[in-house]
C-alpha cells in the first residue's frame, strides 16, 4: 500500500536513489538536492513502507502563484497512479491560488499534465539557464 505525506522526512540517500532511478541529473548532487527539497514550499512524497517511490515538489509565493516542479515516480512503480495522486494533492493544496503552473522539462510529459487539467499556455514558452557542466 502506498502512503503519501507532506512531511519532509526523507534522507539524502532516499532522494538520491529516487532521482537516479529516473535518470535525473539532480540525483548526482544529493546533498544539494536534499537541501533544496527541505527548503521547498511543498513536497509530497509517496512511500511503499520505508521506500521513497515518488515525489512532487512545488514552489510558491504564499498567495498567487505556485510552480509544480518535479513530479517523479520510481519506474518500478509506474502505472499505479502515484504521480496522478500527487498532482491532485497539489491541485487541492493550491486551489485558492490564481495560478498553479506545471513545469515539465520534457515536452512528452505535457499530456500527463493536461490529463490533470493543466492547459498549454497559447503564447507561453519555458526558458532556462543551465549552470552545470553537461549542458544537454
Amino acid at each position: 500500500m502506498i502512503t503519501y505525506t507532506e512531511e519532509k522526512t526523507f534522507t539524502v540517500e532516499q532522494v538520491q536513489a529516487l532521482f537516479r532511478s529516473v535518470g535525473w541529473v539532480s540525483g548526482e548532487y544529493p546533498t544539494r538536492l536534499h537541501k533544496a527539497l527541505t527548503h521547498s514550499s511543498t513536497v509530497i512524497t509517496a512511500w511503499d513502507g520505508d521506500r521513497l517511490v515518488g515525489l512532487a515538489r512545488a514552489l510558491d509565493d504564499s498567495e498567487l502563484v505556485a510552480y509544480l516542479h518535479y513530479v517523479l515516480v520510481d519506474p518500478a512503480y509506474h502505472g499505479q497512479g502515484i504521480a496522478g495522486t500527487m498532482v491532485e494533492m497539489m491541485k487541492e493544496k493550491y486551489k485558492n491560488y490564481l495560478y498553479l503552473e506545471g513545469m515539465p522539462e520534457e515536452r512528452k510529459n505535457a499530456a500527463f499534465y493536461q490529463r490533470h487539467g493543466f492547459q498549454i499556455m497559447p503564447d507561453g514558452v519555458a526558458l532556462q539557464i543551465c549552470n552545470f557542466g553537461d549542458k544537454r
